[in-house]
C-alpha cells in the first residue's frame, strides 16, 4: 500500500508524540517517587500518571488523524473487525480491567484468592492483576515470595475470595488432643484464656468492622468471641479453638497461643496430650 507525504508525516508526529508524553510521564513518575513516602498513596499517583498520560497520547493521535478518518474508515472497520477476533482474550482482559477499577471488587493492598490463586495484590494493570503469592506449598497463609500474573479477564469466570473488604478478620482453628484421662474442661478454660488475650487486641476494631460490613450486606450478627468445640476423638478428647484473627496475622496468632497452651500444660498434671496408640495382643 502507498503512503503520501501527509501519511508519513502524521505517522512521525504521532509516534513523537507518544515518546515525548512517555519522557513525561517518566518525569512525574520520578518527582511523585521523590516526594511522597506513603507506599500506597505513591503507587496510586503513579497509577493516576501512567493513565493520564494514556488518554493524553490517545486524544492527541485522535486528533492528529481527525482529518484523515474520511478516507481511513473501511480500513479501520475491516481492521477492527479483525483485531476483535484474533484479540478477543486482550479485549476481555481489558473490560475485566475496567469492572476492577469502577466495581471494585478489590484494590491494591487487599488479599485475596482468585480461582486457585492466593496472594496479597500489589498492583492493577490494564491486562492483568499482580499478585504476591501466599500459601501454596507454605502453611499459614504465608508468602511464597513468587508473583502471579491473574488475566483481568478471568474475573467475570473465575470465584474470587476477598480476605480484606469491609472486615479484614478471619477465624482461625487449632485443634488439640488430650487423653480420656485428662481434665478436659480444664484444658478447655486453658485453649479460652489464651484465645481470649489474643481477641482482646483487636476486639473494639472487629465490632467496628462488623457494623460497618453490616450496612452492605444481609449478615446477622453471630458470635464473634472465641469458642471451643469438645469432641470424642479415638484416641482422646479433641477441642478446636476456633477464634478471630488479622487476616496477616493467622501465623503469628497460632504461635502465640499453641506457645501459651505448651507452657500450662506442662503446669498442669492432670492434663496431657493425646495421640494416636496401639496395642498388641498375644494369645
Amino acid at each position: 500500500m502507498h503512503l503520501d507525504s501527509q501519511t508519513i508525516t502524521k505517522i512521525v508526529e504521532s509516534v513523537a508524540a507518544w515518546i515525548v508524553i512517555y519522557l513525561l510521564a517518566l518525569g512525574m513518575v520520578k518527582i511523585v517517587n521523590a516526594t511522597i513516602s506513603d507506599v500506597e498513596k505513591r503507587h496510586r499517583w503513579r497509577k493516576r500518571v501512567y493513565y493520564l498520560a494514556g488518554c493524553v497520547g490517545v486524544a492527541v493521535t485522535a486528533w492528529a488523524w481527525m482529518e484523515r478518518l474520511g478516507s481511513l474508515t473501511t480500513i479501520i472497520g475491516l481492521t477492527g473487525a479483525g483485531l476483535a477476533v484474533a484479540l478477543h482474550q486482550v479485549i476481555l482482559n481489558v473490560i475485566g480491567w475496567l469492572f476492577i477499577v469502577i466495581v471494585k471488587p478489590f484494590e491494591v493492598g487487599h488479599r485475596i484468592e482468585w480461582g486457585s490463586v492466593k496472594g496479597d495484590v500489589i498492583d492493577v494493570r490494564v491486562f492483568h492483576t499482580v499478585l504476591l503469592e501466599i500459601g501454596n506449598w507454605v502453611d499459614a497463609d504465608q508468602s511464597t515470595g513468587r508473583i502471579v500474573h491473574c488475566p483481568n479477564g478471568s474475573i467475570f469466570n473465575q470465584p474470587l475470595h476477598n480476605y480484606s473488604e469491609g472486615f479484614e478478620f478471619i477465624w482461625n482453628e487449632i485443634r488439640i488432643l488430650v487423653t480420656f484421662e485428662s481434665d478436659w474442661k480444664k484444658a478447655r478454660a486453658i485453649l479460652l484464656k489464651h484465645a481470649q488475650k489474643e481477641a482482646e487486641a483487636h476486639q473494639a476494631l472487629v465490632q467496628q468492622r462488623f457494623r460497618r460490613m453490616s450496612k452492605r450486606y444481609m449478615i446477622r450478627q453471630g458470635k464473634l468471641t472465641p469458642i471451643v468445640y469438645v469432641t470424642i476423638a479415638d484416641s482422646g478428647v479433641e477441642l478446636t479453638l476456633r477464634y478471630l484473627t488479622d487476616a496477616w496475622q493467622r501465623r503469628t496468632s497460632t504461635d502465640e497461643i499453641c506457645r501459651g497452651i505448651l507452657e500450662d500444660f506442662a503446669a498442669e498434671k492432670d492434663v496431657d496430650f493425646a495421640y494416636p496408640t496401639y496395642r498388641i495382643y498375644k494369645q
